[in-house]
């Protein structure tokens, strides 16, 4: 008797269910994910267009340079080559300011797009726990767990073993 029973137990162990969603499919077929989308594309082909004004506002200043340097004294040709170089500075500022990491390009896309993202991730949630699935893996990217059981969340035990618990944190 005692036999079965430890089977049995292992047997739980290894019963959980996993299953996976393709998000970027889903996303696809949302209207609101679309219009998001494509009001993202609107505005970065508008941003795009004005850093290119502005790189060929810079360029057009190096050409006049060019076609002047034989009529400018040393001192002259200084002050426009700073001129020339702080311009590229505050092209390239802007451009990382638009498309930088953290720039307007990406909080804009976040603000957009995470409203979406998040219905579908409410939607994960519901189908995950209707049929008692333990993790879900979205199959659109790299295999990311995007729900999980919380009964198999581990993290306050390794802490505890690496002794960062909250009661060992507070005494450190």
């Amino acid at each position: 008797f005692c036999s079965i029973t430890i089977q049995m137990s292992s047997l739980n162990v290894f019963a959980q269910k996993f299953g996976y969603v393709d998000t970027q499919y889903v996303l696809s077929r949302m209207s609101e994910y679309k219009e998001a989308q494509a009001e993202i594309e609107t505005l970065a082909k508008g941003w795009e267009a004005e850093i290119q004004s502005m790189y060929k506002e810079v360029e057009e200043k190096e050409a006049a340079l060019q076609a002047e340097e034989v009529l400018l004294t040393t001192e002259m040709m200084q002050e426009r080559r700073m001129e020339i170089d702080r311009s590229w500075k505050e092209v390239k500022e802007y451009q990382k300011q638009i498309f930088g990491f953290d720039g307007l390009y990406f909080l804009k896309k976040k603000e957009l797009i995470k409203p979406v993202q998040d219905q579908v991730f409410e939607a994960v949630e519901k189908v995950a726990k209707n049929n008692r699935l333990q993790i879900v893996f979205d199959k659109s990217g790299d295999l990311v767990m995007i729900y999980t059981d919380p009964i198999h969340d581990y993290t306050d035990y390794v802490l505890e073993e690496l002794g960062l618990g909250e009661n060992n944190g507070e005494n450190n």
